[in-house]
């Protein structure tokens, strides 16, 4: 007889042994683990390799092995080959739980990876064999040989411990300390954080200065100085902390930079701002590390690379991981720590650099947007950049080559070198301006839910800067009930699948309930392309107006090359393509690829005039727009991208057939 699918469900989970898995004994003691699912009839090796791949480790499945959490002994064995499963407690009312460890082959005998800071030598990093009892200060000796500098005195120099965590931080090892029992204790703690620590060797005293600079941010916007130095005062309320200088502030951020001339008054400075806040919100502090242009040879191009780890799941945090291995650890930033403004201070005075950017596009607008406030005090004023997609859409990304969206299947080194040989190519960058016929400007930022990093007014004028599209209409709607709906759930949305099926599911409600909504759009709004009026069609229920050739999700509203009037479209030709788009099956047959919009114009100056009140979304950033006249101009803020080189992929539809930029790489 066969089972009925409900009974085999509920055999099959019985079936099954849910496990949690530490990876040390402090995420023990802190309560915090994974947990896995197997078979009851799973073998040892089946339970090891599901153990290390939740915890992303991609190592040699024999130098670990597994052990049971619950059990009390003074001596901790590996669980048994057979019947593994059998051999571990059931505490009652209490989930099995596990162990990963380290396999020590020989707890004596060693070797550790040393890096040479900033030291002056062509060597990236040098494995050092140590034994049980080496010392820092014989390694620091060890390493200077193996760096090629010649040194009489090791103790001008540190053995520095660096944890490449959301923050890195930095402890220098004590001259007799022995690096192999730190890693070997590192190891027994945490699995994770053992596989995220480095060893430096590096000047104990700066050679270059003892100055330190912190990042403060989440404070007011648009304060003057002094309202700024007194918020802060009140928080260190010790004058011996208080910094040499303010360097930066940035008003329109909420942020600045403070430079100190005494490294220990830094380092306690930090401690109290990382206990502090301000109007209920928790300061945003960090130690910026100080990067000596001096010694970067000229043909060098160094890389800053941002990631928003909390795009694409758990993909932005396995790149940050990554990224952190593969560069300098100082050269990667995590946006959700004071967003682009701390990676920028710090390579203002890099004359050549490239940018990579791990998000979706409106973690690339933001980047372009703080490069726009603050790029002019960097001597680089426009840095290429490239995309890694991590979000949901992507569509820059679609056009610039790198992808519909990163998925983890290709290695973060891969990543590295096709930017290496990626063309650099302008973006035309486009300013939308309102001018609403009520003064209102207020209402109009809160609706658009942005504030002044990303809005100037002038009387009830606001002013944005569009990379990608500009909707009106029918488009615009989904796009806000989709933003809605994300705004009252934040955490259901991590999942680049699951936010297209929400995007689905309400363009259906949307066809449902609102299919005749706009069918007065050709009367509510009128549209003028460089001073000519363009009469719009009577079923047109909304307006994209198109600065790339992706829109959605990787469609091509504006539709293949065919034999008409228009000028075949780039995104650097300072033109703009104007469609329309007759409803919400209209636009699903866009993006399907059966049907393209309604082409309707191509121009640099575009005037809309809204008589009522109508849902606008400028790059995916949607909210309710009262009657207003809407003008489309071309910005002078410019932008430089990385483009993947065409050899590298197959050409997709969506692009359009672009001659290549410049040829000039890093090395």
């Amino acid at each position: 007889m066969q089972t009925s699918p409900p009974l085999r469900k509920k055999k099959d989970e019985e079936d099954e042994e849910e496990i949690k898995v530490f990876d040390g004994n402090a995420s023990k003691k802190r309560r915090q683990y994974r947990v896995i699912a197997l078979p009851k009839a799973a073998k040892y090796d089946q339970i090891l390799a599901a153990a290390l791949r939740t915890f992303h480790i991609s190592d040699d499945a024999s130098n670990y092995y597994i052990s049971d959490a619950y059990r009390q002994n003074d001596y901790e064995e590996p669980l048994p080959q057979e019947n593994t499963l059998r051999a571990i407690e059931h505490p009652s009312g209490r989930r099995p739980a596990i162990f990963i460890r380290f396999r020590e082959k020989n707890p004596y005998k060693g070797k550790i990876r040393v890096y040479p800071g900033i030291l002056k030598t062509v060597c990236r990093s040098k494995l050092i064999e140590v034994t049980s009892t080496t010392t820092s200060r014989e390694v620091i000796s060890l390493g200077l040989k193996e760096f090629g500098i010649q040194c009489t005195e090791p103790d001008k120099f540190s053995l520095v411990e660096v944890i490449l965590q959301h923050e890195v931080s930095e402890r220098a090892l004590d001259s007799k300390e022995c690096p192999l029992q730190v890693l070997q204790q590192q190891r027994l703690e945490s699995l994770r954080n053992h596989r995220l620590t480095r060893f430096y060797v590096q000047h104990r005293d700066d050679p270059h200065g003892p100055s330190v600079c912190i990042f403060v941010g989440n404070l007011p916007l648009s304060l003057s100085q002094l309202q700024y130095e007194r918020i802060l005062m009140d928080m260190i309320r010790d004058k011996k902390l208080k910094w040499s200088k303010v360097d930066v502030i940035y008003y329109e951020y909420g942020s600045m930079v403070l430079q100190y001339n005494d490294s220990e008054t830094a380092l306690q400075a930090f401690k109290v701002f990382q206990q502090s806040s301000f109007d209920d919100k928790q300061i945003v502090v960090l130690l910026l590390p100080n990067i000596q242009v001096s010694i970067i040879p000229p043909h060098v191009r160094p890389l800053l690379c941002f990631v928003n780890v909390k795009s694409g799941g758990q993909q932005g945090l396995e790149l940050i991981t990554s990224f952190r291995k593969l560069l300098n650890p100082h050269q990667v930033f995590d946006l959700q720590y004071g967003g682009p403004l701390p990676g920028l201070y710090v390579f203002r005075l890099m004359p050549n650099y490239r940018i990579i950017v791990c998000g979706g596009d409106g973690t690339v607008g933001w980047v372009l947007s703080c490069l726009d406030n603050v790029g002019q005090d960097g001597v680089c004023q426009s840095p290429a950049m490239a995309v890694v997609p991590l979000g949901t859409g992507n569509d820059l990304a679609r056009v610039l080559r790198w992808g519909s969206g990163y998925v983890g299947n290709e290695e973060p080194l891969n990543l590295l070198r096709d930017l290496i040989e990626a063309d650099e190519i302008k973006l035309d960058r486009w300013t939308v301006v309102f001018h609403p016929d009520e003064k209102e400007p207020e209402e109009v930022a809160r609706r658009a839910g942005i504030d002044v990093n990303n809005a100037t007014s002038e009387d009830s004028t606001q002013m944005f800067v569009m990379n990608n599209y500009f909707g009106i209409g029918v488009d615009a709607d989904l796009c806000l009930d989709f933003h809605m709906a994300r705004e009252e759930n934040p955490d259901k949305f991590s999942s680049r699948m699951h936010n297209k099926g929400v995007y689905f599911k309400l363009g259906l409600k949307n066809f449902i309930k609102k299919n005749n909504l706009y069918r007065e759009f050709h009367r509510d709004v009128t549209l003028e392309v460089d001073g000519k009026r363009i009469d719009l069609p009577s079923a047109v229920q909304g307006l994209i107006i198109l600065n790339i050739l992706s829109w959605g999700s990787g469609a091509n509203a504006w539709g293949q090359e065919k034999d008409d009037h228009f000028a075949k479209p780039t995104h650097y030709d300072g033109m703009l393509e104007v469609v329309g788009v007759t409803g919400v099956l209209h636009m699903a047959h866009i993006q399907s690829g059966i049907r393209s919009g309604l082409r309707l114009a191509q121009g640099g100056h575009i005037r809309i005039r809204m008589n009522s009140e109508l849902p606008v979304q400028v790059d995916g950033e949607p909210w309710l727009q009262p009657p207003a006249e809407v003008t489309v101009l071309r910005s002078a803020l410019k932008a430089t991208m990385l483009r993947k080189s065409k050899s590298k992929m197959k050409r997709r539809s969506t692009e359009s057939a672009l001659p290549s930029g410049s040829q000039q790489t890093p090395r």
